[in-house]
């Protein structure tokens, strides 16, 4: 990434199956993260935000929801999903999945596990967290809300980002509204001048400003609502 390069050397990534998993420096257990890919699947932008989350003391595993799949088929189940306001498809369980397989790893702490989407993914995290409690935190990236706004109250805490005039920006203002309702934690923002994808280095959309400011409110909420437990 061009924000927040560290000493990656001291880190140890390994493949899980498909996903890629990284373990910080140091004896832990430590915290964990999901990683959930946008639409160009598990690629090497998102391996290295699962690197940068180990510099920052998070083991992080990067899932692979197009394993063995057709692409195209996992975005139209996607979008079914998010228009029948189904909460538990199967791109849900296998998150459900990883999320066991990480909490079983000896180096992760069980009780302190959040987890990070893009677009496709940030939608799979809010999802995903209106059906799961062990999640401590979520941080949806341009991704849409769920229909079923009963069910964003059962939400954790929720550190969300969004570009402005995007397909995916209303998403901000239905999760203000539920979760200040719900009394749940959230630091959701639109950015201005900002637009699909902006946090992904390699897209021609990438935003600089936005990417930097989001990923600085991303770790400080992850330290009060992830690593703090």
């Amino acid at each position: 990434m061009a924000v927040g390069h560290g000493n990656f050397e001291a880190m140890r990534t390994e493949s899980i199956g498909t996903a890629y998993f990284v373990v910080p420096e140091g004896t832990g257990p430590h915290p964990g993260v999901v990683v959930i890919h946008e639409a160009y699947g598990l690629n090497d932008n998102i391996r290295d935000i699962c690197r940068r989350l180990a510099e920052q003391g998070y083991a992080a595993l990067g899932v692979d929801l197009f394993a063995g799949r057709n692409r195209g088929l996992c975005m139209v189940r996607m979008l079914s999903s998010w228009v029948t306001g189904n909460l538990n498809d199967s791109g849900v369980a296998e998150l459900k999945a990883a999320l066991g397989q990480l909490s079983q790893r000896p180096e992760v702490d069980p009780e302190r596990i959040g987890a990070i989407g893009f677009c496709m993914g940030g939608f799979y995290a809010t999802t995903w967290a209106c059906t799961d409690n062990r999640l401590k935190a979520i941080a949806p990236y341009y991704g849409n809300a769920p229909r079923r706004k009963e069910a964003l109250r059962r939400l954790c805490p929720v550190v969300g980002s969004w570009p402005e005039k995007d397909f995916t920006s209303g998403a901000a203002a239905t999760l203000e509204i539920e979760l200040t309702a719900a009394g749940v934690p959230h630091d959701l923002k639109v950015y201005p001048g900002s637009r699909h994808s902006f946090f992904n280095d390699t897209s021609t959309n990438y935003h600089p400003g936005a990417a930097a400011d989001s990923w600085e409110r991303v770790l400080a909420f992850f330290s009060q609502h992830v690593k703090g437990g």
